[in-house]
């Protein structure tokens, strides 16, 4: 049998805007400033929404909930999906993630230092084998009669342009 339970029998939060804002903000981790500079605003207007002076337009009520991970519902009026409540075993699957994903970022960390060394030794490579390769050419040049053409106090008939 499908749940049948809407949202208007939940029991609403009766917090405030501001209470409802500042405990989801709390649940997600964020700061006060960290919020505000993720929304791209100061973070005096935050600590107005949280301290109920002032209410968010609706394109940042939408981008709050989204942030947050709330519904605009409950962000609103209270019913609806607020922040979830984690308990001890929820914190321990945290940090089983958390060093899981650590463990990834060092070893993508690793690969990416082996890669940059790489880069740098093929670039001396290029280096090395570009003066080789110059030196090369210019010898090759000079062998062809392709060198330095008559110098000042050269005699034009004894070297061949007569």
């Amino acid at each position: 049998m499908p749940d049948t339970t809407t949202i208007f029998e939940q029991i609403p939060d009766l917090d405030t805007f501001g209470g409802r804002l500042s405990r989801a903000r709390d649940a997600s981790g964020l700061g006060v400033k960290d919020l505000a500079w993720r929304l791209g605003i100061k973070s005096a207007t935050v600590s107005a929404w949280e301290a109920d002076r002032s209410l968010p337009s609706s394109h940042r009520l939408t981008q709050l909930s989204g942030m947050l991970n709330v519904s605009l519902s409950w962000m609103l009026h209270g019913i609806g999906s607020g922040p979830a409540e984690e308990d001890a075993t929820d914190l321990d699957a945290s940090n089983e993630r958390l060093g899981a994903q650590l463990a990834r970022l060092k070893a993508l960390h690793a690969e990416t230092s082996r890669l940059i060394n790489q880069i740098q030794q093929d670039l001396v490579r290029a280096e090395a084998c570009a003066e080789t390769l110059a030196g090369s050419v210019e010898a090759a040049t000079w062998r062809r009669g392709g060198g330095i053409g008559p110098q000042a106090g050269d005699n034009p008939s004894r070297a061949g342009y007569g």
